[in-house]
């Protein structure tokens, strides 16, 4: 953020108070009340935190208005067409896209700490097998710090850095054993001649007794979905991941802290939703009905996986999201599977129907990732620990900006109290 060169102007009563403008590098300017409360005694107040800018930072930036997601500068559908996820990490942690020797070391060091402590696998069993996988990340993760004494230490750098390569490593692993464990399967161990994506897919759906061939349009396509979960400037989970590491918690607790706000169906939950919704439509006949249901305002039903609350145009992970559904339905059918027919054809009539495209309701990243999901096998427990694996790398980037911040104070949001005046307490034998 350059300096102020500009100033608003507050009056509250009598009195002026100058306020600093900052303009970012993209973006609306943003005023700086950092000093509001010293200055004129009063608070702001912005519920949800929507117009108030609580950091600044250098990774990812988004214009809903025109439909542009870029990480450090590069749009994500230039990314997601020619890179790859562990190239993208990458560039979130580092700030710059990686030369060909410093790849193959970065993904060297991914792919060796892709085991758990052995250990650990003792915890899962403490889990019902009926337990949502979500519920086992949380815990699994958070336990991290447990077995990982030597990288807690969130002042040294090195600490640091040797954190954040656990965490992208381990966390397929987690995410794949999770699973395991709720369908009764024996756990799968990593192997490092995969890429990461078909290492992931090989871990939730190989078997002892046969050997597993990851398909290449599968694990593209896998690749797809981390990609383009990869960050998404300051979300729920993000905010929530810096607002824990403010406190100077250990990375594990702040990561375990992200994937539990993910876990909410108004944020990581959304595909989910999406198939869900689905399955309640059952066949491509009755569309046309509830589509005639999300265009009534009297009616509670919406059309999930279309429109998106960030970007008022289309969405932009969307169209690379797309194709890699074509190519997986292309590759698995979808003739044996109803919601599937259900996803192409309500595809096919939300594209054409005025309605939808004059509110600029088009499928967003939900919809297709949803649809992959369900075509490669897994359950929708399943979707959002795999929006997890793939945000870790996200959430990553920002707690080491936000360590390294010279600026770095904990977080304290204040509040409008409106509950009771001061009272005077009363014993209970007077009351």
């Amino acid at each position: 953020m350059h300096e102020s060169t500009k100033s608003a102007k507050l009056t509250i009563g009598d009195k002026e108070y100058d306020l600093p403008i900052f303009s970012p590098t993209a973006g609306p300017d943003v005023i700086d009340i950092r000093k509001l409360y010293a200055q004129a005694g009063v608070f702001t107040y912005d519920p949800g935190f929507t117009s108030t800018a609580s950091c600044d930072s250098t990774i990812t930036f988004i214009d809903g208005e025109d439909g542009l997601l870029m990480h450090r500068g590069y749009p994500i559908d230039q990314l997601a067409e020619k890179s790859h996820f562990l190239e993208v990490c990458y560039l979130l942690l580092y700030g710059d896209l990686p030369s060909a020797s410093q790849l193959e070391d970065f993904e060297a060091r991914v792919t060796n700490h892709t085991m758990l402590h052995e250990q650990m696998h003792f915890l899962f069993r403490g889990f019902r097998r009926d337990a949502h996988p979500m519920a086992i990340m949380v815990g699994m993760v958070g336990a991290l710090s447990a077995f990982y004494h030597d990288s807690t230490d969130i002042n040294d750098p090195w600490q640091r850095e040797v954190a954040t390569i656990r965490m992208i490593a381990k966390m397929p692993t987690i995410a794949a054993m999770a699973y395991k464990y709720t369908i009764g399967q024996p756990f799968v161990y990593p192997r490092n001649d995969l890429d990461y994506a078909s290492n992931f897919l090989r871990m939730c759906f190989a078997v002892p007794a046969e050997d597993y061939e990851v398909n290449p349009i599968l694990s593209r396509a896998m690749d797809r979905i981390f990609t383009l979960h990869a960050d998404h400037e300051q979300n729920a989970s993000t905010s929530t991941v810096r607002l824990a590491s403010s406190s100077g918690a250990n990375p594990f607790a702040c990561i375990a802290a992200g994937i539990a706000c993910l876990w909410g169906p108004a944020h990581g939950g959304a595909n989910q939703a999406c198939l869900e919704m689905l399955k309640e439509i059952g066949t491509p006949d009755r569309i046309p009905e509830f589509i005639a249901r999300a265009k009534d305002k009297d009616d509670p039903f919406r059309l999930m996986g279309f429109g998106h609350r960030v970007y008022k145009n289309f969405d932009p992970r969307a169209k690379v999201m797309k194709q890699s559904a074509d190519e997986v339905l292309e590759l698995l059918g979808v003739e044996d599977n109803p919601t599937l027919q259900v996803a192409k054809e309500l595809e096919k009539q939300a594209l054409e129907d005025d309605y939808f495209s004059s509110k600029k309701l088009f499928p967003n990243v939900d919809f297709y990732s949803g649809i992959i999901l369900e075509a490669m096998g897994f359950p929708t427990s399943m979707f959002t620990p795999i929006f997890a694996v793939s945000r870790t790398v996200g959430w990553i980037s920002q707690w080491k900006e936000m360590i390294s911040d010279p600026q770095l104070k904990i977080g304290r949001p204040r509040q409008l109290y409106k509950g009771a005046e001061l009272r005077n307490y009363v014993d209970i034998e007077n009351r």
